[in-house]
């Protein structure tokens, strides 16, 4: 990110502008507990706003220029960010955080966030989960330890992608446990803090305590109260970038499609439990999705799962 972009002394908005833009972000950050990449993401689209408008005022930005806003002026905006190159989802994010910069703005009585909320976002691609199939799903399970030398590295592997077919966690949500979870094996859950600070409680499968305790017993490491469960070679915290990393080399090994990821363990928990009878709404609480439209998309999956081995097995298809 361009450092100069970043500093607030070099955007062209009033000082009082910009302070009143400051507090919206630490609200965001201190009390809705949005997660660090989604404030960047809005103090990003916020920034671009800001040039938008000084440019399209022919002045510096200011909260009378803010408050005069009208919708054309923010389809405008819209349109210069498509001219940019921004797809369907960035552009819906980015007027999702200027909607909620205006009606902060609203609730101190020093702008009219009308014109942001009547305008619709621009229509989402929808796009199906890639899930590997359940024989894909256990061979990668089963075969993380492939291409990886140290022993206590390949059962930190296999551990973390367990968790993650096992639980249905996000990557983030299992490299995130503390060095002392999962050490009663007689739990039946465990209670996970996934987006927006939200906690949600995952049952868990014998499979899953014995990939773990391999792991303890031969990581090098001390797994105390505090520290991170899941370790790098060197003791820092495991980074996402290398486990995804090394799920590359073990789908190249595997011959699996580049849909290959960790995340897609994650799909295929879902996928899965849908296709075994699971209803909805379970699917939706182990997920940790705050909306059910969200978990609707496996059904898609789902269907045509079904529809291809319709057009496999039937004689006449």
């Amino acid at each position: 990110m361009n450092k100069d972009l970043t500093n607030a002394s070099l955007l062209p908005a009033s000082p009082k502008l910009l302070a009143h833009r400051s507090a919206w972000l630490k609200k965001l950050a201190q009390e809705r507990r949005l997660s660090g990449h989604t404030i960047e993401a809005y103090e990003r689209d916020t920034r671009q706003f800001l040039f938008f408008i000084s440019e399209h005022v022919g002045d510096t930005a200011d909260l009378k220029s803010v408050a005069n806003l009208k919708p054309m002026d923010l389809r405008a905006f819209l349109t210069r960010r498509r001219q940019n190159g921004a797809g369907a989802r960035t552009l819906g994010r980015g007027l999702a955080g200027v909607r909620s910069f205006l009606r902060y703005l609203e609730s101190a009585g020093l702008a009219n966030a009308t014109a942001a909320s009547a305008m619709r976002a621009p229509r989402q691609p929808k796009s199906l989960p890639k899930p590997l199939t359940a024989s894909d799903a256990m061979r990668v399970v089963a075969d993380a330890d492939q291409l990886v030398e140290e022993p206590w590295v390949r059962a930190r592997n296999i551990a973390v992608l367990t968790l993650l077919y096992g639980c249905g966690l996000r990557l983030g949500e299992a490299l995130s446990l503390d060095g002392t979870a999962l050490r009663d094996s007689t739990a039946k859950s465990i209670a996970i803090t996934g987006k927006g600070s939200k906690t949600r409680t995952v049952p868990l499968l014998p499979v899953v305590f014995k990939a773990v305790e391999q792991y303890r017993q031969l990581c090098p490491y001390n797994l105390h109260e505090g520290a991170p469960m899941f370790r790098g070679v060197r003791g820092g915290a495991l980074q996402p970038a290398v486990l995804q990393r090394d799920m590359r080399r073990l789908r190249g090994a595997l011959g699996l499609p580049d849909s290959a990821t960790p995340h897609a363990l994650r799909h295929s928990f879902a996928t899965h439990l849908l296709a075994s009878g699971g209803d909805l709404r379970t699917i939706q609480e182990l997920l940790g999705h705050a909306s059910l439209s969200t978990t609707q998309v496996y059904t898609g999956v789902d269907t045509k799962h079904l529809l291809d081995a319709y057009r496999t097995a039937h004689p006449r298809a």
